[in-house]
């Protein structure tokens, strides 16, 4: 919509036709989502305190974590409307991804936030049993799976990317492709959640990651830097670019709040909704091997949870003092700053192993 009032404009002055360019719709999409979240951060938290829409602490968790029960949540839903907002704004709105992202964000934000809103009204951690949530977020991701492979007019689109090699694809075929995308989706979204734990924990690695697929949808949707890198050309993928920067700048004004000591936790709204959106954008990318390996703390965290709960039923004792790897380390007696600061470092470092790859083929 907003590029077709600058064509309008280009008719009285050809200046305006500056704004269309993709690298430029990036950087702005970026810094308004970043300007949205800012502006509405105090706003928002002290709503949140008036309606005392607080965090409920689990009674199992670390007990340094009972301090900070009360604290606002549901902060994921400034995070959403700062990227949402700022995506129609300077997305192309004839962009078929752009409908799939921002249809992700609010069918997997919606699950979140049914699942928030029942824990503040019932005071309670449980809100959504595991089975409601993962049947909410099973038929989001087939639904979404469905959409990508009934849009697809090139065979690219729907073949697995083999990373660190050159022009090697695997066929998945329409079973195998909803098949990938479901456990994707899914394993995506609940891993963001089960890492938004600590301060700051979850968004920076976000960010990171989102900036990495950022590159590569610029790179895969320009013929001539896809041709020179050996990347698969897929027309249209540019656009990726301006809606993963939008998704950049809505956590960074997040994070200026989420920060440790945080003043706000994003929630399941936010944890469930992000997870989902950077697994939606990787695989319209084709690039689902290279999420797994930036994504590493994720994986990590998800990890610790299931080899707990086995080792658990099998031996009843604990693997881990306490899962997930975060508490674990907490539990350790380090600090939690120092936790943040080191999985923000592990995850930097596999983004750039992640990026290697463009040469590395």
């Amino acid at each position: 919509m907003f590029l077709e009032f600058i064509t309008l404009l280009t008719q009285f002055d050809s200046g305006f036709g500056v704004l269309t360019y993709l690298t430029l719709r990036a950087v702005l999409a970026m810094l308004a989502a970043l300007l949205i979240s800012l502006a509405l951060g105090h706003y928002f938290i002290d709503k949140l305190h008036h309606y005392q829409i607080g965090q409920v602490i689990r009674a199992d968790g670390p007990q340094s974590h009972l301090s900070k029960s009360g604290t606002p949540t549901m902060g994921g839903v400034m995070i959403l409307f700062s990227f949402i907002v700022s995506s129609l704004i300077w997305a192309d709105w004839s962009s078929l991804y752009l409908w799939v992202v921002l249809t992700t964000a609010i069918i997997f934000g919606g699950i979140g936030f049914i699942d928030d809103y029942l824990k503040i009204k019932h005071k309670s951690s449980d809100g959504l049993s595991s089975r409601q949530k993962i049947l909410g977020q099973s038929l989001g991701a087939i639904a979404i799976g469905l959409w990508i492979v009934l849009a697809s007019t090139n065979p690219i689109q729907t073949e697995l990317l083999i990373p660190f090699v050159k022009d090697t694809t695997l066929s998945l075929g329409l079973i195998g492709f909803l098949i990938l995308t479901y456990l994707v989706m899914v394993g995506s979204s609940n891993a963001v959640n089960l890492t938004d734990g600590l301060d700051g924990l979850a968004i920076m690695p976000v960010i990171l990651i989102s900036s990495a697929l950022a590159l590569f949808a610029y790179i895969s949707g320009n013929y001539n830097f896809s041709t020179y890198l050996n990347m698969s050309f897929m027309p249209g993928t540019g656009e990726l670019f301006v809606i993963c920067s939008a998704l950049v700048g809505a956590g960074l004004g997040f994070l200026w709040f989420n920060t440790y000591p945080a003043e706000i936790f994003m929630g399941d709204v936010g944890s469930l909704a992000l997870g989902a959106i950077l697994a939606v954008i990787a695989i319209l990318l084709r690039q689902e091997i290279l999420l797994f390996i930036m994504g590493g703390v994720f994986v990590a965290e998800t990890l610790s949870v299931i080899i707990q709960v086995a080792y658990y039923k099998r031996t009843k004792k604990r693997f881990f003092l306490m899962a997930p790897l975060h508490h674990h380390f907490e539990q350790k007696g380090i600090s939690e700053p120092k936790i943040i600061v080191r999985f923000w470092m592990v995850t930097l470092i596999l983004v750039l192993v992640s990026l290697a790859s463009i040469k590395i083929r």
